[in-house]
This record gives C-alpha cells, structure tokens and sequence, in this order.
C-alpha cells in the first residue's frame, strides 16, 4: 500500500497540516502528538515522496553537480575526484544530495542547465573548471540559483568560487629551485588560458624575472594535465641541448609523462634532471622516484566550497572568491 499524508493522518487521529509539521519538524505541535504521528510513520516505514516533500518545504535539498566545458576533466582526474569527494562528505553533513547533469544534449530544453535545476528544484550548483565553456553554464550562472565554482572564476549575482592561490603555488616551485642553485627551469602548462593556467604561467613568469634568471622559450612548453602531453612537452625539450636542469610540470600527470621522456632519453631523475609536479595525488608517493610537487589542500577546497554554497543558499549574502594556500612537498625527484 502506498501510503500518503492523509493516510498517516487518519491512523493516528490528527489533521494531514499536523502531519505535515510533524515531518518538517515545526514549532506548534505536542510532544503526544508528535509521537501519535510519528509512529505511524515508523511502523508503516512510510517515506515522503520527493515531489511531496520539496512542495510541503519549498526545498529539495538537492545540489546539481556539472562538469563545464566541451573539453572537462569529467571523472578521470584523480586531483577533481579528491576535491568531489570531501565536497560531497561536507555537503551531506549540511543535510544536501547530490545530483550530476550530463553535459550532452537534454531532449526538451534545448541542453539548458537553467531548465534542469528548475526541473528538479535543485537548490545550487557545484561547478568544476572546463575548457571551451557552455553558454548553458554562463545561463546558469547569470540566474537566480546559487553556484560555487571551484578551479573556474565566476562572477554572477549568487555565485563565487574557490581555488588554490595558483601565482604563489608556482612561486614557490622556482624560489625553491634557486635556494638549490638551478637556474635553469623549464615550464609545462596548461595550453588552454583558464584562470588556473594562466596564474601558474604568470606566477612562474614573474618569479624568474624577479631573480634574475632567463627564461628560455624552447623550455616553455604546455599539455592537458594528462600524463601523455607531459611526456610529449618533454621530448620537445629535450629536442635540443642544452637541457634544463629542472622542469616544473603543473600537474602530477604530466609530470610523470615528463619522467618517461627523461628517462627514454637516457637521463636520470633527477641527477641529470629535477622534476616537480603539481596536486599531490596519491600516486606521487609510490611512483618511482616518488615524486616531488605541490600540495594543494583538497580537503580543504571541497569543505569551503560546501559551507559557501549552503551560505549562498540560505543566506542573503555575496561571498568574494576564497583562494586557499599550498605547500611544497619535496621527495625524491
């Protein structure tokens, strides 16, 4: 039997408006009564429909999960998969659910995320850093629905974002190469002009500027974040001598690609070449060498960009962007 709110208001002798109240626990109602309702509602097992519920409440307690861009990191990145992760544990404790949009065509909006948050009565959204962003996303974002960007700069009127300060993230890799004595430094960065990429460029930029080292172009390469265009932006390095006695790639992926290349050229890590990654994912420490890069917080980027969201949600607020801090982990490269 498919129990309703009328239902459960007969069995225990009370109004269906007292049963709502009961289920959204509001002030007014006997603590007999509370528990006439409530164990009708125990013994019979009944749960609220969802459609039920959020007209009852007027919330869903549902958050939209969209991955942007036509280019995206989607599920394959073990550094987004990390941030996702202590998001969806901080946002679960503030009460929330999670649903995941498609970014593929939606059959009757015309691939609007505006439409499917609306749809589904989602309260905010939770956006990951793309390339070739959708004009859906900026829709979105212009809206009057709560969004939190986290790697991906947003600037609607119930939006904000958090990402690791990524100018003095690749300060810290250089300076730390010249307290070492190199001055010889190659980049590996992100071919699309994103926000994270172009602060990394320019913190590295304007580091080596600062002290005085040149800045050679044919060491200044660039990828995907992915393992295999680290590995091809270093044999292009290695195309000519001399080499540079250290690379800094701008993810651990790349950096990996960029230690098969060095190796397949007959070099060695990192007495002939010093290489230093970017994220601290979990293979860093067991890869061979383990691999030296820079930490940034995930835990702490997933449970900012939680609280932000849900003050978005229920307060009238503007939060500015929150940039975290990072640390340098050095190892064995």
């Amino acid at each position: 039997m498919n129990l309703t709110i009328r239902n459960i208001a007969e069995m225990a002798g009370v109004s269906p408006s007292t049963v709502s109240k009961v289920m959204n626990n509001y002030s007014g109602v006997s603590e007999e009564t509370k528990k006439k309702v409530l164990d009708v509602i125990k013994e019979h097992e009944y749960q609220p429909r969802f459609t039920a519920r959020t007209l009852a409440t007027k919330k869903s307690k549902l958050i939209g999960l969209i991955y942007a861009g036509k280019i995206n990191v989607d599920f394959t990145h073990p550094f987004f998969n990390e941030v996702i992760t202590h998001f969806k544990t901080a946002i679960g404790k503030l009460g929330y659910d999670i649903i995941m949009f498609s970014d593929e065509g939606f059959d009757y909006d015309g691939g609007s995320y505006l439409a499917r948050c609306r749809y589904y009565h989602v309260e905010g959204c939770l956006i990951i850093a793309g390339d070739e962003v959708e004009e859906a996303v900026e829709e979105l974002v212009k809206s009057e629905i709560p969004c939190v960007g986290i790697d991906i700069e947003l600037d609607g009127p119930r939006s904000s974002y958090v990402m690791t300060d990524n100018v003095n993230l690749s300060r810290k890799v250089v300076q730390s190469l010249y307290s070492n004595g190199i001055r010889d430094i190659g980049f590996i960065g992100r071919e699309r002009n994103s926000a994270v990429a172009r602060n990394r460029k320019k913190g590295f930029v304007e580091t080596m500027q600062q002290l005085g080292m040149e800045i050679n172009e044919k060491w200044m390469q660039y990828g995907d974040y992915y393992e295999e265009s680290g590995y091809r932006a270093m044999k292009k390095m290695l195309e000519t001598k001399p080499y540079p006695k250290a690379v800094f790639a701008t993810s651990d992926l790349m950096a990996f690609g960029a230690i098969r290349a060095v190796r397949e050229a007959g070099l060695r890590v990192p007495e002939d070449i010093r290489i230093i990654g970017c994220d601290d994912i979990d293979a860093c420490r067991y890869s061979s060498p383990k691999l030296s890069t820079v930490r940034q917080y995930k835990d702490r980027l997933g449970q900012l960009a939680a609280n932000i969201l849900n003050d978005l949600i229920n307060k009238n607020v503007e939060i500015k962007p929150a940039f975290i801090d990072c640390e340098l982990v050095l190892r064995e490269s």
